[in-house]
């Protein structure tokens, strides 16, 4: 198992506190007093003094460019635009087109903790204009351009299940990520069902995606997808749930991945915990879409300890029984920790040191090389 700060991230049941008033929602907590009163912007300059002339400054306090994300966004039309982001909670939905291209959104205190952006839609919530949002829809972030790299920031979406008991489509995104040579480099990200959408732009384009040292939390298909995605040395929680009396309680992973494409989500180095009882999560399950059903979901978990809120001797299951899990292109290889047991061989596909010598990062990525790049 490879080395990991033993410190649990802050999760979201951490930061979200009950307001007064009786028909209050929960609100996210005020970011913590290290953010940073007097300097903002950290070492990432200031209006006054711009890293660059494309570099725009985010302050709900009204000390930057901007109060809100999305203003900045509308503001940095075209290519190569960076965000800098003071402490705060941005309440908002955001999105990135695919002409604002190569850009970069930096967390200025360089705590993911300090910045966040977080909504409450879901699948099931109604739009203003009548229909629901349904999954795409209920984002509060979505990234479409190639090019996007965040660092230091708290995606979420706080939308609860307890609080909306008439809705059933409860599927709730905290961001979708769709273009090529994404990353996302000390993140979180924050929800409960669907809530990190690692996805592409259409059925033929294999976007790449990479996320380093980031924290990602939720119950049903919390990371989903038919992004090439990398996820090195992230953490992985499942939630715990009081509104199921028996396992499972959900699934981890549920990549959608092209039939075509020979490569899918790719975990490596990271670990996956619980504040569930023991077994009662699934590893992953395959997505076959209805609008994709040629679909073959890949998913390849390697050097990577799982916890014991995995149920070790059954860790993938169907999400329909016309795609069974085992016809999909499922392995593990050298994984520890109690969720990794194997006590029923055929329900934990291995790889053999020669297949896992192509299962790297340099192979899903091919000549995008994130981790090299630096703020």
């Amino acid at each position: 198992m490879p080395s990991h700060d033993t410190r649990l991230p802050l999760s979201r049941r951490g930061f979200l506190l009950a307001s007064t008033g009786a028909a209050a929602a929960l609100a996210l907590a005020p970011a913590p007093a290290h953010a940073g009163a007097r300097r903002p912007f950290g070492r990432f300059g200031s209006p006054a003094a711009r890293l660059t002339p494309q570099t725009l400054y985010v302050d709900p306090k009204g000390r930057g460019d901007h109060t809100t994300v999305k203003d900045a966004v509308t503001a940095a039309t075209g290519s190569g635009w960076t965000l800098v982001l003071a402490p705060g909670t941005y309440r908002e939905t955001v999105a990135v087109d695919v002409t604002r291209t190569e850009a970069t959104w930096i967390g200025a205190s360089e705590d993911p903790r300090d910045v966040v952006i977080v909504y409450d839609n879901a699948a099931g919530t109604p739009k203003p204009g009548g229909g629901t949002y349904g999954t795409t829809g209920s984002a509060t972030t979505t990234v479409q351009a190639d090019g996007f790299t965040a660092r230091w920031i708290t995606f979420a979406n706080d939308w609860l299940r307890a609080d909306h008991p008439g809705i059933t489509g409860t599927q709730a995104v905290a961001i979708k990520v769709q273009g090529d040579r994404s990353a996302f480099h000390h993140c979180r990200f924050l929800g409960h069902q669907d809530t990190l959408y690692a996805d592409s732009i259409a059925l033929t384009s294999f976007a790449r995606q990479y996320f380093s040292h980031c924290y990602a939390e939720g119950d049903v298909d919390f990371v989903f997808g038919r992004a090439t995605a990398v996820y090195e040395n992230c953490h992985f929680r499942t939630l715990n749930r009081t509104d199921l009396a028996a396992a499972p309680y959900g699934f981890v992973f549920a990549p959608s991945t092209a039939g075509a494409n020979p490569r899918g989500y790719l975990v490596t180095r990271s670990r996956v915990s619980s504040e569930a009882p023991d077994a009662f999560y699934k590893l992953a399950r395959p997505w076959v879409p209805s609008s994709d059903t040629t679909a073959r979901p890949a998913l390849v978990v390697r050097d990577t300890w799982l916890g014991t809120g995995i149920d070790a001797a059954a860790p993938y299951t169907n999400m329909s029984d016309a795609f069974p899990w085992q016809n999909q292109r499922f392995a593990e290889y050298r994984n520890t920790g109690p969720g990794a047991r194997i006590t029923v061989p055929e329900n934990r596909p291995q790889l053999t040191r020669e297949q896992a010598e192509s299962a790297t990062r340099e192979a899903y990525l091919g000549d995008w090389r994130p981790w090299k790049e630096t703020c």
